[in-house]
């Protein structure tokens, strides 16, 4: 090699500092790429609030709010196991009823049979996690469709149900855990605190990995940009614990009404929890990997059929936990708990969210975008006096346009070489 080849190589290797308005020209870059993400959700949730606001000022209100959270809780919670089939490109069709037939059995286990909730909960997860092992095997080892096998699900699990509570019996959910789910807040100042405890641990992994990358010298986001998504973080959940502790009960001599639901960290905990898995886990890598080719993942090793046998048993497991969130809302069970529409909710939540129904590209996150979509639709034309056809109509419409950006933003992928 030539002394000028040295010099010139030099300066090359000196990779410079990233900068806001690069990493701003990258992110656009990858947008008009077709990677979007989240984006349309953002937006459409900004665009639905800001009109519900100004066509009913009671939608801003504290009260609604906390009513927000809680009604599209079992939705979302159900929308974050779908995410996992849907990456690898399959359905579960039977997510709803499955829900369903978790519920029945934690209510017969707690109120029937008089068991402590701690029993109940393990008993209907238990069912989730043999559901969706059942569902799996018929997937990946006998080779049915997803779609054909979750649809027997569908119809057999709405039997299950029924026989569980007796040909349509309602089961009372009385346990006070239980009902806390759903129903119970947390003291205020516990809420800061969690608040608190969230921000510290996201900056601390957010500056943790900055660190780590740079001085391996790997491409880095600017500090600015790590800065700005903590201090965004913290200035979210900042107003939204203040809104939930302000005083929400029409009558304070009788009770007092504030604080954040207990749910909200229920779901934040399944979040993180299953973002980690994804995006920090070889488990992860492979759900991806899996998602994006079949046969080049079994090509280089990975165990296919366990990887598909995995994401239904985590969907159906997050059923469960869906089912009994919908079991404290309504303190009890019936043959409507996990049907009607909570399926197709919980489908459009994760695709209207960001998640591609083609597999290999979503995140858990998508789910509680999402399903902060459909809540919002369905509480604010509520609010608006519109029927229930109006509503599933608009939430048709919402998931069209998701499908469609969806597809539109693969084609764009295909076409600038960026998936």
């Amino acid at each position: 090699m030539t002394t000028t080849a040295v010099q010139e190589q030099g300066p090359a290797a000196v990779t410079p500092p990233p900068t806001v308005a690069g990493h701003a020209r990258n992110y656009w870059s990858r947008v008009r790429g077709g990677d979007i993400g989240g984006l349309p959700a953002v937006l459409g949730l900004v665009v639905l609030c800001t009109v519900f606001s100004i066509a009913r000022p009671s939608f801003l209100t504290a009260g609604n709010f906390a009513n927000l959270l809680t009604q599209g809780a079992a939705t979302t919670l159900i929308a974050m196991g779908l995410i996992f089939v849907l990456l690898l490109g399959e359905i579960d069709l039977s997510a709803g009823f499955a829900s369903g037939v978790c519920a029945a059995v934690l209510a017969n286990v707690v109120t029937v049979l008089g068991y402590p909730w701690y029993v109940a909960v393990l008993a209907a997860v238990v069912t989730g996690v043999v559901i969706g092992t059942l569902l799996g095997l018929l997937v990946a080892k006998i080779g049915i469709p997803s779609f054909v096998v979750t649809l027997a699900g569908f119809l057999a699990f709405q039997g299950i149900a029924l026989m569980l509570m007796e040909e349509g019996k309602n089961i009372a959910v009385r346990d006070d855990v239980l009902v806390a789910i759903s129903n119970r807040n947390l003291p205020p100042l516990l809420g800061w605190l969690l608040a608190l405890v969230a921000v510290a641990g996201y900056g601390a992994a957010q500056l943790l990995r900055h660190r780590n990358r740079a001085a391996r010298g790997l491409v880095t986001d600017p500090i600015a940009v790590v800065l700005a998504r903590i201090g965004g973080l913290a200035l979210i959940l900042g107003v939204a614990v203040f809104i939930l502790n302000l005083e929400r009960s029409r009558n304070v001599l009788i009770t007092s009404l504030k604080g954040v639901p207990i749910v909200v960290p229920v779901i934040a905990v399944l979040l993180v929890l299953w973002t980690f898995v994804l995006q920090r886990t070889r488990y992860g890598r492979h759900v991806y990997a899996v998602g994006g080719n079949r046969e080049a993942a079994r090509r280089a090793g990975i165990d296919v059929d366990r990887i598909r046998i995995s994401v239904f048993v985590i969907c159906s497991s997050m059923a469960a936990i869906g089912g009994i969130v919908a079991a404290s809302r309504a303190n009890s069970v019936d043959p409507n708990t996990g049907g009607s529409s909570v399926l197709l909710y919980a489908v459009g939540a994760a695709v209207i969210g960001g998640t591609s129904l083609f597999g290999g590209k979503g995140r858990v996150l998508d789910a509680v975008l999402g399903g902060a979509v459909i809540a919002v639709i369905d509480n604010g034309m509520g609010l608006m006096g519109y029927s229930s056809g109006v509503k599933y109509a608009l939430t048709g419409v919402v998931l069209l346009l998701a499908a469609t950006v969806d597809a539109f933003s693969r084609r764009r992928s295909a076409a600038t070489g960026t998936r």
